[in-house]
């Protein structure tokens, strides 16, 4: 049996918040305990409304925020944040983020922004960090002309394709993509959807796809873990918690999440077009 890309065990992150002279400081457990293992190539859904504690999740196993307690194993090594992080375990781990607008720096231009890990990380010379910047981008839809731009001169779509490649400069061995297509149009959804289904299958990308909205899940996902205040409430692959949901909360989940699946989309667009035909 290979080896989990990414495991989790126990993990916890509890914050302190108030307290004072004559009153105790509240301990707020944001996560209580999460454990789950994700093979090469799959797609683990981590859903759940705000605040139950999935972007915290997601900046733990990218090791931006230290666990209280639990531990996190990338490729079978531990990594313990609180000893440090070696500069090659941080590549193994990349993130997109929810808002493309604002995870592009305005003052670089787009070749740039996707060289820029591949100067501070590796020795390529500048012509091979050129050239895969140039092959990224038209990996994501995007073309060689597009690498001398700056980020307003593209849209949200654009943008989210950019912060994807710049993603997989490294080569990682995961992805966290933190809701990558909430703050996009619905057209745009399906677009981005659609470009990291064809990357995973490529490069046999593996990924951890943070979202609230269950139907898009219902699209990209290989396993589904549901989240409520901190807790694991259901964990099961698609098919199975899609077909028959165990919890109350993924049930009730279930009825208020719109139907946003690429399929949807599609029909929504297309009788748009017809109505103003």
């Amino acid at each position: 049996m290979s080896t989990p890309v990414l495991e989790v065990r126990n993990l916890k992150r509890d914050y302190v918040s108030g307290g004072g002279l004559f009153r105790p400081a509240k301990v707020v457990h944001a996560v209580k305990g999460v454990n789950f293992k994700l093979e090469k190539g799959k797609t683990l859904a981590v859903v759940g409304e705000s605040g139950c504690g999935k972007s915290t999740l997601a900046r733990m196993i990218t090791l931006i925020d230290q666990q209280t307690s639990g531990e996190i194993l990338i490729d079978g090594e531990k990594v313990d944040k609180s000893q440090g992080v070696t500069k090659a375990m941080r590549q193994k781990v990349q993130i997109v983020f929810q808002n493309p607008y604002g995870s592009l720096n305005p003052r670089q231009k787009i070749g740039d922004v996707l060289a820029e890990p591949l100067l501070l990380n590796t020795d390529m010379s500048a012509a091979e960090r050129r050239e895969k910047a140039m092959q990224m981008l038209v990996k994501v839809g995007l073309g060689p002309e597009h690498y001398n731009r700056y980020p307003h001169m593209f849209s949200g779509g654009q943008r989210q394709r950019i912060a994807i490649a710049r993603a997989l400069m490294l080569n990682p061995s995961f992805l966290v993509l933190d809701e990558p297509v909430s703050a996009l149009d619905l057209s745009v959804q399906a677009q981005i959807l659609n470009l990291l289904k064809d990357l995973q299958d490529e490069f046999q990308l593996t990924y951890v796809f943070i979202s609230h909205d269950l139907s898009v899940v219902r699209y990209i996902a290989d396993e589904v873990m549901v989240m409520y205040f901190g807790d694991v409430v259901e964990h099961g692959t698609r098919d199975a918690v899609f077909s028959h949901p165990q919890h109350e909360y993924t049930r009730t989940l279930f009825a208020a999440t719109p139907n946003s699946s690429v399929e949807s989309i599609r029909a929504r667009l297309a009788k748009k077009a017809a109505a103003a035909a």
